[in-house]
């Protein structure tokens, strides 16, 4: 939307909408930065309170990616004007819930009427410059972490037609509802050098987030499908229940992806699924992989290895 559009240039911008980064950065001083990102969707479960915080965690998320902190939240809500006045209540009271526990004062916001409700928030944080991680920068070799499981957009959309068990869905709710903070916070005490790029996968889903990674390191990742961890009942559901998204997904991504012969059909979707507050996608030096992954695991994060990243041979992603 914005590439067609002139550029204004600040040397104070060290990253901005170009790179498919998954928040903006701004230097303030010579050791600090701001790290600026906004996001809101539709309800994407029944229950308006999870709906907050999933939102809440979802926003949150690209601050995250980026190695930084969230200092300050801006709500944005949009909704229907005769909107039952608790269930906005509720949404707002579980935004704030999950902001509380990422340590992030609510400042205000903004709303305004549509046909649909909408809610996320525009997140402020801090990162040293220094320590910026962006989705560039991944090396052949380097070790591809992924810190939770996929499947929400299939598991969302049998949701939405009445199709997915409860078990399924408290399994995506539980996921969309996690913080990335600890994952991040292993990061952030990681030695330098360690952490080559971090992305969150979001409505790109794996492919898609592995495939902007890919172009802006100049180099190739390859995935292990089989090791790529699935939300339980994901596969089940993965027939039927693929959201437009993920179609969206494999059409942009696709004619750059080369697939092993052997890939399991439904798996291969999955990783074009796109994402609701995903996990991170961590490329690590080969050398430092197996810390990194054991300090991300004691951490409590759900932390896998599932590939690696490879010299680029014609395509951006290689599904194994």
């Amino acid at each position: 939307m914005l590439g067609d559009l002139p550029s204004y240039h600040d040397d104070r911008v060290l990253i901005d909408y170009r790179t498919s980064d998954d928040a903006g950065v701004y230097r303030i001083g010579g050791d600090r930065a701001l790290v600026q990102t906004v996001d809101f969707f539709t309800p994407i479960v029944d229950d308006p309170f999870m709906y907050g915080q999933i939102a809440a965690a979802n926003a949150l998320s690209d601050v995250y990616a980026m190695g930084g902190r969230p200092l300050t939240a801006l709500a944005i809500a949009a909704f229907p004007k005769d909107a039952e006045r608790d269930i906005l209540r509720s949404i707002f009271a579980g935004g704030l819930d999950k902001l509380r526990e990422a340590g992030v004062p609510l400042l205000g916001g903004h709303t305004v009427q549509d046909s649909e409700i909408k809610f996320g928030y525009a997140i402020t944080g801090e990162v040293n410059p220094s320590r910026i991680l962006a989705n560039g920068g991944a090396q052949p070799g380097d070790t591809l972490i992924l810190t939770k499981p996929i499947g929400t957009g299939v598991i969302a959309t049998a949701l939405k037609f009445g199709r997915a068990p409860q078990p399924a869905i408290d399994a995506a709710t539980k996921s969309m509802m996690a913080l990335n903070r600890a994952a991040a916070e292993v990061l952030e005490q990681s030695a330098d050098g360690v952490v080559h790029a971090c992305t969150d996968i979001t409505g790109f889903g794996l492919i898609g987030h592995a495939s902007e990674m890919a172009v802006a390191s100049g180099c190739a990742m390859e995935i292990e499908s089989n090791r790529v961890p699935l939300l339980d009942g994901a596969r089940e559901l993965v027939r039927g229940n693929i959201p437009g998204g993920g179609r969206t997904n494999r059409e942009h991504f696709g004619s750059a992806v080369r697939v092993a012969a052997g890939v399991d059909d439904g798996v291969l979707d999955l990783l074009y699924d796109p994402q609701t507050s995903g996990g991170l996608l961590i490329a690590a030096a080969e050398s430092d992989g197996d810390r990194l992954l054991s300090a991300l695991v004691g951490a409590g994060v759900s932390a896998v290895r599932i590939g690696r990243a490879v010299p680029g041979e014609g395509a951006h992603v290689v599904v194994r």
